[in-house]
């Protein structure tokens, strides 16, 4: 952290301004607001985004939804357009600000209404501060080429009897989810099409940006690359095992890259797989002793070394376990997460789920999630200090 950012920090915290505090982007509404994401600008503003509308892949009024929130302000915009591919379902939008200060937005559209024929898109602006949407310079799609991904799903195939036992079979969407995936692999079309984001990038140096990509097909992870600013990409070898998607991404000290998932295995742990070449290759996902819901979770690497982690720790329940959000903080890079912190816990009546949390460049701790009060749906957005985190019985 800067010196002088340091100071802003301790100077906020010291008068109790961000010990926890929260607010709605938008009043919740009878409609599906999934999914978010935001950045912080180079002039300290907030911008958020969402998918907007009546369901989801079958739903083709979806649209990217955003929202601006001005450095001191104390409220959001209201809602703008940021993309909207007419008569298609748009998705999981992810928004980054990369270390040339250019702003990308990345997204889904299914072409067919299913999940392998989600196409991924990128645009790009340079002119985002001021008010309204940001003016993109730029887009195009992202096909993927993911490496030995056939030979991936075979040694997958060949180890969950093992690595799972009778739980793999007793549920038939496992097995007759793997055997699709088998199928579908053996297909360069297949192969290339419905990859999605879903978390933050992460810059591995000045040029090279990393995001993390997943399949709910092929139920694994992989890593797409730019050094160009997105003029060409490539791709890694998938995440290894069965069920870890939806990755968030965080680079050790000595550069190694930790990928923390979603579990669509009947292990109904967070998933964590490692890699010590750059994100081009990675270990077989193991399962991190947290619960996860079939959920997805958000990492981040503070200015101070320490990691956070904002998931649903449960492993069910109602509102598919997404009743209940915490937050868990790592002294050792993610060896061990000692301290823990309830976020939201409610009945059936409400969940709080798809959390991005990041931290900005005054040291606070922000994240924007799914704030779901049945029937109506709208996302959250809370800020709140380490110490906060670290509070018993509050």
């Amino acid at each position: 952290m800067k010196p002088w950012a340091l100071l802003i920090s301790i100077f906020i915290c010291s008068v109790g301004w961000c010990e926890f505090e929260s607010e709605l982007i938008f009043p919740a509404e009878p409609l599906h607001n999934h999914s978010p994401g935001f950045v912080e600008t180079p002039e300290g503003d907030l911008i958020a985004c969402w998918f907007h509308g009546h369901g989801e892949k079958s739903d083709d009024t979806l649209v990217i939804q955003g929202a601006r929130k001005e450095r001191g302000a104390d409220h959001w915009s209201e809602p703008f357009l940021l993309a909207d591919n007419r008569d298609l379902p748009d998705q999981n939008p992810v928004l980054f600000i990369d270390a040339k200060n250019k702003l990308w937005l990345f997204w889904i559209s299914s072409l067919d209404n299913t999940s392998r024929t989600y196409l991924l898109k990128y645009r790009t602006s340079t002119d985002y501060e001021g008010e309204g949407p940001p003016k993109w310079d730029w887009q195009d799609v992202l096909i993927c080429r993911p490496q030995g991904l056939e030979e991936a799903i075979a040694d997958t195939a060949s180890k969950v009897d093992k690595k799972f036992g009778e739980s793999f079979d007793s549920e038939p969407k496992y097995r007759g989810r793997l055997e699709e995936a088998g199928k579908l692999a053996k297909e360069k079309l297949w192969r290339r099409l419905g990859w999605m984001p879903r978390c933050s990038p992460i810059m591995l140096d000045e040029t090279r940006m990393m995001i993390g990509l997943y399949s709910d097909i092929f139920l694994c992870s992989i890593a797409a690359f730019t050094e160009d600013g997105g003029e060409s990409w490539e791709f890694s070898h998938p995440t290894l095992g069965y069920g870890g998607i939806q990755p968030s991404l965080v680079q050790k000290k000595n550069g190694d890259i930790v990928a923390m998932m979603r579990d669509k295995s009947p292990a109904k742990r967070i998933r964590r797989s490692l890699s010590t070449d750059g994100g081009m290759t990675w270990s077989d996902t193991g399962e991190m002793e947290i619960p996860n819901p079939d959920s997805s979770v958000s990492a981040e690497v503070l200015d101070n070394g320490h990691w956070v982690l904002v998931c649903n720790d449960t492993t069910g329940g109602d509102r598919g376990g997404r009743t209940r959000l915490v937050i868990f903080l790592s002294e050792d890079e993610g060896e061990t997460w000692p301290i823990r912190k309830v976020i939201e816990d409610h009945d059936k009546t409400c969940a709080a789920a798809y959390p991005t949390v990041r931290q900005t460049r005054d040291g606070i701790i922000h994240c924007v999630y799914t704030h779901s009060p049945s029937p109506n749906e709208t996302i959250k957005h809370i800020w709140f200090d380490e110490d906060w985190i670290r509070e018993e019985g509050k």
